[in-house]
């Protein structure tokens, strides 16, 4: 398949309400994950979606619908559309469902927290959301801001991992080109997952002894010397009794 058909949600809602074929199959022709189609036929996802007929819009033919109904493992074939060349290649911001909105917030304090390398630009880009959205959640200054928790946009399906993989790796480059300075900490995020997960962990002097590595103890053949410099005192050097011809030898005669 070289393309997604129009109204893509629409016509996986036409599918599943119309047609026999598995979710892969409607998943593999709508360009959607699996569990999102199966979330269409309990009613999660896509609610209030009209269908849009797939046959009637020149997208299928019912013999290929047909065909794929008797054959799971068969794959639709989308019809050639004039009208849908380019269409991935839209500029503007990322449409987003509008049961999925009401968490973009949380998406962008999670890009800003573990992410702050990232543009505006790019943030924009990957969940679909305003500048000053962005600038507002940055500076703490956002309406609801205290009930904020930060979480992942691919969790939470707004943006694939190989998109945030795909924006950070250009960050990345950026700021090697700048040549800034980064820690490790700050090179880790930088980098895919993959590459992330990959890494060897490296050792850390403990930050409560960082900055003694300098000083060493002192030796001991330096403390052996130290002692025999001293002077060395015995019993009878201290209380300095005299050696014969004392008043002891008289009283004893």
């Amino acid at each position: 398949m070289t393309g997604k058909p129009l109204m893509a949600k629409a016509t996986a809602v036409w599918l599943v309400d119309n047609t026999t074929l598995t979710f892969k199959q409607i998943a593999d022709f709508a360009g959607m994950h699996e569990l999102e189609v199966q979330g269409i036929a309990d009613g999660d996802v896509a609610t209030g979606v009209k269908g849009f007929d797939p046959i009637a819009n020149n997208q299928l033919d019912q013999a290929d619908i047909d065909r794929a109904e008797a054959d799971p493992i068969a794959r639709l074939k989308l019809k050639f559309n004039p009208s849908a060349v380019g269409e991935e290649k839209r500029r503007g911001p990322r449409y987003t469902p509008l049961s999925k909105r009401q968490d973009r917030p949380n998406a962008i304090l999670w890009l800003v927290k573990f992410h702050p390398e990232l543009t505006d630009g790019q943030i924009a880009k990957l969940v679909g959301t305003t500048k000053p959205t962005i600038q507002s959640i940055r500076e703490r200054t956002h309406w609801n801001i205290g009930n904020m928790q930060p979480i992942d946009p691919v969790a939470l399906g707004l943006c694939k991992q190989s998109e945030l993989d795909a924006a950070v790796q250009k960050a990345a480059q950026k700021r090697a080109a700048d040549g800034a300075a980064m820690t490790d900490d700050e090179r880790r995020k930088l980098l895919s997952t993959e590459q992330s997960l990959g890494m060897e962990t490296e050792s850390r002097m403990p930050t409560a002894i960082e900055g003694l590595e300098t000083f060493t103890l002192s030796n001991d053949d330096d403390e052996d010397n130290e002692y025999k410099k001293k002077p060395q005192y015995d019993a009878e050097s201290l209380f300095n009794l005299p050696k014969g011809g004392g008043d002891d030898d008289e009283d004893d005669e």
